[in-house]
Protein backbone atom coordinates (compact mmCIF):
# COMPACT_ATOMS: atom_id res chain seq x y z
CA UNK A 1 0.00 0.00 0.00
CA UNK A 2 1.12 3.61 -0.95
CA UNK A 3 2.07 5.51 2.38
CA UNK A 4 -0.84 8.66 2.97
CA UNK A 5 0.27 12.02 3.86
CA UNK A 6 -2.51 14.63 5.21
CA UNK A 7 -1.92 18.27 3.67
CA UNK A 8 -2.83 21.46 5.53
CA UNK A 9 -2.53 24.50 3.70
CA UNK A 10 -2.68 22.95 0.39
CA UNK A 11 -3.08 25.94 -1.43
CA UNK A 12 0.11 27.30 0.17
CA UNK A 13 3.53 27.14 -1.32
CA UNK A 14 5.11 24.97 0.62
CA UNK A 15 2.61 22.47 0.48
CA UNK A 16 1.94 22.69 -3.34
CA UNK A 17 5.36 22.05 -3.44
CA UNK A 18 5.16 18.58 -0.78
CA UNK A 19 1.86 17.42 -3.34
CA UNK A 20 4.35 17.52 -6.33
CA UNK A 21 7.12 15.85 -4.69
CA UNK A 22 4.92 13.22 -2.58
CA UNK A 23 2.87 12.28 -5.24
CA UNK A 24 6.44 11.91 -7.54
CA UNK A 25 7.76 9.68 -4.76
CA UNK A 26 4.43 7.29 -5.18
CA UNK A 27 3.00 8.36 -1.86
CA UNK A 28 -0.70 9.50 -2.10
CA UNK A 29 -2.09 12.83 -0.58
CA UNK A 30 -5.35 14.43 0.70
CA UNK A 31 -6.02 17.53 0.97
CA UNK A 32 -7.64 18.89 4.76
CA UNK A 33 -10.61 21.04 3.77
CA UNK A 34 -10.45 23.00 7.50
CA UNK A 35 -13.60 24.49 6.39
CA UNK A 36 -15.96 21.32 6.27
CA UNK A 37 -13.31 18.91 7.75
CA UNK A 38 -12.92 17.85 11.46
CA UNK A 39 -8.93 17.14 11.63
CA UNK A 40 -8.75 14.33 13.75
CA UNK A 41 -11.37 12.34 11.15
CA UNK A 42 -9.06 13.56 8.41
CA UNK A 43 -5.93 12.25 9.80
CA UNK A 44 -7.31 8.61 10.49
CA UNK A 45 -5.37 6.13 8.54
CA UNK A 46 -2.52 8.93 7.17
CA UNK A 47 1.26 8.24 7.83
CA UNK A 48 2.19 11.73 7.83
CA UNK A 49 0.45 15.29 8.18
CA UNK A 50 2.09 17.91 6.49
CA UNK A 51 1.19 20.91 8.24
CA UNK A 52 1.87 23.81 5.91
CA UNK A 53 -0.82 25.79 6.94
CA UNK A 54 0.56 29.60 7.79
CA UNK A 55 -2.34 32.84 8.01
CA UNK A 56 -1.17 35.80 7.46
CA UNK A 57 0.69 37.54 10.41
CA UNK A 58 -2.08 39.90 11.49
CA UNK A 59 -3.83 36.48 12.63
CA UNK A 60 -0.69 34.93 14.02
CA UNK A 61 -1.72 35.81 17.42
CA UNK A 62 -4.63 34.59 17.21
CA UNK A 63 -4.23 31.50 14.84
CA UNK A 64 -1.11 29.72 15.01
CA UNK A 65 -0.89 27.75 18.69
CA UNK A 66 -4.66 26.62 18.92
CA UNK A 67 -3.92 25.06 14.83
CA UNK A 68 -0.26 23.85 16.48
CA UNK A 69 -2.61 21.59 19.14
CA UNK A 70 -4.62 20.67 16.87
CA UNK A 71 -2.57 19.16 14.74
CA UNK A 72 -0.06 17.39 17.26
CA UNK A 73 -3.86 16.09 18.93
CA UNK A 74 -4.50 14.69 15.20
CA UNK A 75 -0.98 13.25 15.07
CA UNK A 76 -1.70 11.61 18.29
CA UNK A 77 -4.80 10.06 17.08
CA UNK A 78 -3.42 8.85 13.79
CA UNK A 79 0.49 8.02 15.50
CA UNK A 80 1.27 10.24 12.34
CA UNK A 81 4.85 12.10 11.93
CA UNK A 82 4.12 15.58 11.39
CA UNK A 83 6.49 17.70 9.10
CA UNK A 84 6.73 21.14 9.31
CA UNK A 85 8.92 24.39 7.64
CA UNK A 86 10.59 26.28 9.96
CA UNK A 87 11.81 29.52 9.82
CA UNK A 88 14.74 31.96 11.19
CA UNK A 89 12.19 33.59 13.27
CA UNK A 90 13.02 32.18 16.81
CA UNK A 91 16.72 33.31 16.75
CA UNK A 92 16.10 37.25 17.76
CA UNK A 93 19.08 39.90 15.99
CA UNK A 94 21.70 38.80 17.81
CA UNK A 95 21.89 35.42 16.40
CA UNK A 96 25.01 33.70 15.08
CA UNK A 97 25.48 31.53 12.21
CA UNK A 98 25.70 28.98 11.17
CA UNK A 99 21.79 28.63 12.13
CA UNK A 100 21.68 25.15 13.93
CA UNK A 101 20.58 22.79 16.84
CA UNK A 102 23.09 25.33 18.92
CA UNK A 103 21.36 28.72 17.92
CA UNK A 104 19.35 29.54 21.07
CA UNK A 105 15.92 30.84 20.63
CA UNK A 106 15.99 34.60 22.28
CA UNK A 107 13.86 36.59 19.72
CA UNK A 108 11.47 38.57 22.06
CA UNK A 109 9.58 40.32 18.99
CA UNK A 110 5.91 39.12 18.87
CA UNK A 111 6.23 36.62 15.54
CA UNK A 112 9.30 35.51 17.00
CA UNK A 113 8.00 34.45 20.37
CA UNK A 114 5.12 32.53 18.95
CA UNK A 115 7.73 30.25 16.90
CA UNK A 116 9.38 29.62 19.69
CA UNK A 117 6.19 28.37 21.55
CA UNK A 118 5.26 26.63 18.58
CA UNK A 119 7.97 24.38 18.48
CA UNK A 120 8.35 24.23 21.75
CA UNK A 121 4.95 22.45 21.68
CA UNK A 122 5.93 19.90 19.24
CA UNK A 123 9.05 19.21 21.01
CA UNK A 124 7.66 18.47 23.91
CA UNK A 125 4.24 16.54 22.54
CA UNK A 126 5.81 12.79 21.88
CA UNK A 127 4.50 13.41 18.08
CA UNK A 128 7.22 12.35 15.99
CA UNK A 129 8.37 15.69 14.14
CA UNK A 130 10.24 16.84 11.65
CA UNK A 131 11.05 20.42 11.62
CA UNK A 132 12.80 21.73 8.30
CA UNK A 133 14.51 24.84 8.91
CA UNK A 134 15.33 27.56 6.09
CA UNK A 135 15.71 30.75 4.99
CA UNK A 136 13.39 32.86 2.93
CA UNK A 137 11.50 30.93 0.27
CA UNK A 138 12.42 31.13 -3.87
CA UNK A 139 9.81 28.93 -6.10
CA UNK A 140 8.74 28.36 -9.79
CA UNK A 141 5.36 30.81 -9.28
CA UNK A 142 4.19 33.68 -7.22
CA UNK A 143 4.54 32.59 -3.54
CA UNK A 144 3.61 36.04 -1.72
CA UNK A 145 6.88 36.34 -0.82
CA UNK A 146 9.53 39.24 -0.46
CA UNK A 147 11.68 37.74 -3.74
CA UNK A 148 8.01 37.84 -5.96
CA UNK A 149 6.13 40.58 -4.77
CA UNK A 150 8.75 43.07 -3.78
CA UNK A 151 12.23 42.16 -5.09
CA UNK A 152 11.72 41.49 -8.84
CA UNK A 153 9.21 43.35 -9.59
CA UNK A 154 11.30 45.64 -11.52
CA UNK A 155 13.42 43.24 -12.53
CA UNK A 156 12.86 43.03 -16.53
CA UNK A 157 14.31 46.77 -16.48
CA UNK A 158 17.64 45.58 -14.89
CA UNK A 159 16.84 46.80 -10.94
CA UNK A 160 16.92 44.32 -7.85
CA UNK A 161 14.59 45.99 -5.08
CA UNK A 162 16.52 45.31 -1.79
CA UNK A 163 15.25 45.17 1.60
CA UNK A 164 18.61 45.45 3.58
CA UNK A 165 22.43 45.81 3.62
CA UNK A 166 23.59 45.10 0.18
CA UNK A 167 26.86 43.06 1.56
CA UNK A 168 25.02 41.28 4.56
CA UNK A 169 24.60 36.95 4.17
CA UNK A 170 21.04 35.70 4.09
CA UNK A 171 19.85 32.62 3.84
CA UNK A 172 17.50 31.14 0.67
CA UNK A 173 15.83 27.88 -0.06
CA UNK A 174 14.22 26.99 -3.44
CA UNK A 175 11.29 25.25 -2.59
CA UNK A 176 11.59 22.56 -4.76
CA UNK A 177 14.53 21.32 -3.27
CA UNK A 178 13.16 21.87 0.10
CA UNK A 179 9.86 19.85 -0.36
CA UNK A 180 12.19 17.13 -2.01
CA UNK A 181 14.56 16.87 1.04
CA UNK A 182 11.32 17.02 3.45
CA UNK A 183 9.76 13.70 0.96
CA UNK A 184 13.17 11.68 1.43
CA UNK A 185 13.46 12.75 5.55
CA UNK A 186 10.24 11.22 5.83
CA UNK A 187 10.96 8.24 3.85
CA UNK A 188 13.05 7.71 6.67
CA UNK A 189 11.10 8.66 9.43
CA UNK A 190 11.22 5.51 11.91
CA UNK A 191 15.08 6.18 11.63
CA UNK A 192 14.95 9.63 13.23
CA UNK A 193 14.81 11.02 16.50
CA UNK A 194 11.49 11.72 17.82
CA UNK A 195 11.85 15.50 17.60
CA UNK A 196 14.45 16.92 14.51
CA UNK A 197 15.33 20.49 13.98
CA UNK A 198 16.86 20.17 10.59
CA UNK A 199 18.55 23.64 8.67
CA UNK A 200 18.19 23.28 5.07
CA UNK A 201 21.31 24.34 3.37
CA UNK A 202 19.53 26.06 0.63
CA UNK A 203 21.23 28.93 -0.97
CA UNK A 204 23.75 32.37 0.76
CA UNK A 205 23.31 35.58 -1.32
CA UNK A 206 24.98 39.09 -0.19
CA UNK A 207 22.40 41.71 -1.95
CA UNK A 208 25.54 41.86 -4.36
CA UNK A 209 25.72 38.53 -4.99
CA UNK A 210 22.72 37.77 -5.59
CA UNK A 211 22.19 40.95 -8.33
CA UNK A 212 25.38 39.72 -9.96
CA UNK A 213 23.81 36.04 -10.28
CA UNK A 214 20.38 37.98 -11.65
CA UNK A 215 23.14 40.03 -14.32
CA UNK A 216 23.86 36.21 -15.70
CA UNK A 217 20.73 34.64 -15.26
CA UNK A 218 18.81 37.59 -16.86
CA UNK A 219 21.53 38.52 -19.67
CA UNK A 220 21.47 42.33 -18.54
CA UNK A 221 22.88 44.64 -16.23
CA UNK A 222 21.15 44.14 -12.61
CA UNK A 223 21.54 46.68 -10.26
CA UNK A 224 20.16 47.01 -6.36
CA UNK A 225 17.73 49.67 -5.67
CA UNK A 226 17.50 49.92 -1.52
CA UNK A 227 13.90 49.37 -0.49
CA UNK A 228 11.63 52.47 0.69
CA UNK A 229 10.94 51.07 4.35
CA UNK A 230 9.60 54.87 5.09
CA UNK A 231 6.51 53.99 3.36
CA UNK A 232 6.09 51.15 5.15
CA UNK A 233 6.18 53.08 8.84
CA UNK A 234 3.96 55.55 7.36
CA UNK A 235 1.00 52.90 7.00
CA UNK A 236 1.40 51.46 9.62
CA UNK A 237 -1.82 53.45 10.84
CA UNK A 238 -3.76 51.57 8.44
CA UNK A 239 -2.47 48.42 7.59
CA UNK A 240 -2.26 46.01 10.12
CA UNK A 241 1.16 43.91 8.37
CA UNK A 242 3.00 46.95 8.51
CA UNK A 243 4.50 46.12 11.59
CA UNK A 244 4.94 42.65 11.46
CA UNK A 245 6.96 43.41 8.05
CA UNK A 246 9.16 45.84 10.67
CA UNK A 247 9.68 43.77 13.53
CA UNK A 248 10.97 41.40 11.12
CA UNK A 249 13.17 43.87 9.10
CA UNK A 250 16.27 42.62 11.59
CA UNK A 251 16.84 39.68 9.02
CA UNK A 252 17.67 41.40 6.57
CA UNK A 253 20.79 43.14 8.25
CA UNK A 254 21.93 40.30 10.27
CA UNK A 255 24.21 38.16 8.87
CA UNK A 256 22.80 34.55 8.48
CA UNK A 257 22.87 31.28 7.32
CA UNK A 258 22.29 27.42 7.91
CA UNK A 259 24.10 24.79 9.79
CA UNK A 260 24.61 21.81 7.02
CA UNK A 261 26.08 19.37 9.71
CA UNK A 262 22.61 17.30 10.43
CA UNK A 263 21.44 17.55 7.30
CA UNK A 264 24.52 16.26 5.34
CA UNK A 265 24.04 13.03 8.19
CA UNK A 266 20.87 12.24 7.06
CA UNK A 267 20.70 13.18 3.19
CA UNK A 268 24.61 13.14 2.07
CA UNK A 269 23.80 12.28 -1.70
CA UNK A 270 21.11 15.26 -1.63
CA UNK A 271 21.87 16.94 -5.40
CA UNK A 272 20.33 20.60 -4.95
CA UNK A 273 19.62 22.92 -7.83
CA UNK A 274 22.34 24.85 -9.51
CA UNK A 275 22.07 28.47 -7.77
CA UNK A 276 21.46 29.88 -11.70
CA UNK A 277 18.90 27.29 -12.54
CA UNK A 278 16.89 28.15 -9.42
CA UNK A 279 17.13 32.07 -9.86
CA UNK A 280 16.19 31.13 -13.95
CA UNK A 281 13.10 29.08 -12.30
CA UNK A 282 11.91 31.43 -9.94
CA UNK A 283 11.56 34.37 -12.27
CA UNK A 284 10.23 32.84 -15.29
CA UNK A 285 6.90 33.39 -13.83
CA UNK A 286 7.11 37.17 -13.61
CA UNK A 287 5.19 38.75 -16.59
CA UNK A 288 7.93 40.20 -18.12
CA UNK A 289 10.08 37.39 -18.75
CA UNK A 290 7.02 34.96 -19.85
CA UNK A 291 6.58 38.04 -22.50
CA UNK A 292 10.35 37.94 -23.36
CA UNK A 293 9.73 33.78 -24.01
CA UNK A 294 7.00 34.60 -26.22
CA UNK A 295 8.64 36.93 -28.15
CA UNK A 296 11.61 34.86 -28.83
CA UNK A 297 9.26 31.39 -29.47
CA UNK A 298 7.59 34.29 -32.57
CA UNK A 299 10.44 35.17 -33.46
CA UNK A 300 11.90 31.59 -33.98
CA UNK A 301 9.00 30.19 -35.61
CA UNK A 302 9.07 33.55 -38.01
CA UNK A 303 13.26 32.43 -38.35
CA UNK A 304 12.11 28.94 -39.44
Amino acid sequence: MRPVALILGASGRFSKNMIEQLKAAGWETRAFDRANQDMKKAAEGVDVIVNGANPQYPQWKRDVLPFTHQVIEAAKHANATVVIPGNNYCFGPGMHSPIGLQTPHNATNELGVIRIELERLYKTSGVRTILLRAGDFIDTSASGNWFDLIMTTRLEKGKLIYPGKTDVPHAWAYLPDMARAAVQLLEMRDQLNAYEDISFPGYTWTGNELSKTLTTVTKQNVTIKQFSWWMIRLSQPFWSLAKHLLEMRYLWDTPHWMDTIRFDELLPDFEATPEQEALKHAIGHLPAFQLSKLILTRQHKSAA
